[in-house]
């Protein structure tokens, strides 16, 4: 390395390289395809982020603090990521819709539960929801996409039901490691600005866990996380949909945030998530 590590963070990255190479070599991606991405993220946040105040940023600053070349730095900083907005935006509808079906008393009964659907005959009608809370995605394209991941069903009458409040496409590859993308980086910005607050209020970051549990006590665990899980998350649910402008145009206030809470289960045998070092390493040459 050009430059020594410190021990906490070199271990710190190892840590996530390695959760992270695992996904990459189990489909197919290889270092070089890795070292190539790497270094355009490494160019863009330079560029962008790490600038002198008063001075347009230049290639010259980029390859000094990057280590990259010159040449390199021109060359990917005209480069373009292909960025997976397809699944993004196709999660971001679903969960809008969803969040809207379980939210807004248009479509739900008098005791504030999501009405089954007609899909388009009707006072409140899946189309009427998707119109609102989906842009201008087709209502058959949603439906199809929530019946897909088994949010929703057709009952016999016809009428559409939600049967789950939260939109995960478990059966879905590519839409998984869209979700990989977008909540890791998030939960590591929560972490950058706790780290580098200077002052600031620090975001909530906290964990329970315990590493000598038997096998039998993580079923109960599981559920448990399910169910209070899903239930802390739908009363946070309606307490920022109350506040989002795109569903509420005339909610005043300035400037645009995004802000959310995410919440995961974690489970491996000891000893994975943390190898011992001195642990020989085999393999066939």
């Amino acid at each position: 390395m050009e430059k020594k590590i410190e021990k906490p963070l070199a271990s710190a990255i190892l840590k996530i390289l390695r959760r992270l190479v695992r996904i990459l070599l189990r489909n197919g991606v290889s270092f070089r395809s890795f070292e190539e991405l790497a270094k355009w993220a490494y160019v863009d946040v330079a560029m962008r982020e790490f600038g002198i105040e008063g001075k347009q940023q230049s290639v010259s600053r980029v390859s000094i603090i990057t280590g990259l070349s010159r040449k390199e730095v021109s060359r990917l900083w005209k480069m373009e990521t292909a960025l997976d907005t397809v699944n993004l935006e196709r999660y971001n509808r679903a969960s809008r819709v969803i969040s809207g079906w379980t939210n807004d008393s248009r479509f739900c009964d008098s005791n504030g539960h999501p009405m089954d659907l007609p899909f388009d005959v009707g006072e409140a009608t899946f189309s009427d929801l998707v119109k609102v809370f989906s842009g201008d995605a087709t209502p058959r394209a949603v439906l199809d996409e929530l019946l897909r991941v088994g949010t929703t069903e057709i009952r016999d009458n016809g009428n559409i039901r939600l049967i789950s409040e939260a939109y995960v496409p478990f059966n879905d590859a590519p839409g998984l490691l869209s979700i990989l993308g977008t909540d890791v980086a998030h939960l590591i910005s929560t972490i950058d600005h706790n780290i580098t607050g200077s002052g600031e209020q620090p975001f909530f970051q906290r964990k329970v866990s315990y590493d000598n549990l038997p096998a039998e006590a993580l079923c109960r665990f599981r559920q448990t996380i399910k169910v209070e899980g899903q239930q802390l998350l739908e009363k946070l649910n309606r307490q920022l949909h109350k506040q989002d402008r795109d569903v509420n145009p005339l909610k005043g206030g300035t400037n645009r945030f995004l802000a959310g809470v995410g919440i995961y289960y974690f489970e491996e045998p000891f000893g994975e998530a943390y190898p011992d070092p001195k642990e020989k390493r085999g393999g066939r040459k």
